[in-house]
């Protein structure tokens, strides 16, 4: 059920639905928790699965300036301990995923396993910082409109039109102050890449087969890297596969989740 907490003078919303083990999933930018409702309307019937809005988007309050990946981790954190969900499965999307891998460095004994998907975990280079900043100062100038105009075939795949206009939707909604903030922070990211080596416990890495933002290589990499991984690749999906194919989606997630409480399965695939 949707609900808020307030914590600092910042209110988080979220929902949090079904009973079981806990299943937490973080959106990516510029979007809100509803970019999780396929999952929510699968999994709530065994799973109790929260979906909140990160800072600065959906109903969660915007502060402007910066917005580092610790400082979402942190409330995350923060919203966990509200509930009383002291151990959960962690999922994100894109920065989302930078998100989860934060909080796997920053509080890694809670974690019962890692959804890494449509994601990177390198430092952002030279060039890249220079472009997040200047989005940033687009999106305080201009609003989210052409931003989200531009990328949106970059996002959903032009064949997938049935994900588009939710897509679209959750972006011009999304505060300009709040995606500038969490794209400067995006712009000073740590470099996860030897975190990911040391993560003991199993994970799922999923990327669209068409994605260009987070290509195939790089969830390979991710794979390769993770001491106990399993690689998925979403046929007819660019960079939101949960939303462009679910059911293709949920089943590897469906898979995953059967699989931590399978000690006898095997713990790498591909």
């Amino acid at each position: 059920m949707p609900s808020a907490l307030t914590d600092d003078h910042v209110t988080t919303g979220y929902d949090d639905d079904g009973t079981g083990p806990a299943l937490v999933l973080i959106h990516g930018h510029p979007f809100d928790r509803t970019m999780w409702q396929p999952q929510r309307d699968a999994f709530t019937a065994t799973h109790r699965v929260i979906t909140p809005d990160l800072r600065g988007y959906g109903a969660t309050t915007v502060v402007p300036g910066i917005t580092p990946l610790s400082r979402f981790a942190a409330d995350i954190e923060a919203l966990l301990d509200h509930l009383g969900v002291d151990r959960f499965v962690l999922g994100g999307l894109s920065m989302g995923g930078q998100i989860a891998m934060e909080c796997y460095r920053a509080f890694p004994d809670r974690i019962r396993g890692l959804i890494l998907a449509d994601t990177s975990p390198p430092a952002e280079t030279p060039d890249g910082k220079a472009a997040r900043v200047a989005t940033a100062d687009r999106l305080l100038a201009e609003g989210m409109r052409g931003y989200a105009d531009e990328v949106l075939d970059r996002m959903v795949a032009p064949y997938n039109t049935h994900a588009a206009p939710h897509v679209h939707r959750m972006m011009l909604a999304t505060s300009p102050e709040g995606a500038a903030a969490a794209l400067r922070g995006r712009a000073e990211r740590p470099d996860y890449r030897d975190l990911l080596t040391r993560v003991t416990v199993p994970a799922l890495v999923v990327v669209g087969r068409d994605d260009t933002y987070t290509p195939v290589a790089e969830a390979e990499a991710m794979h390769a890297a993770l001491p106990d991984s399993t690689l998925v690749v979403v046929d007819g999906a660019a960079h939101l596969p949960n939303l462009e194919r679910p059911e293709e989606f949920n089943t590897a997630l469906a898979a995953f989740l059967s699989s931590l409480d399978s000690p006898g399965s095997p713990t790498r695939s591909s």
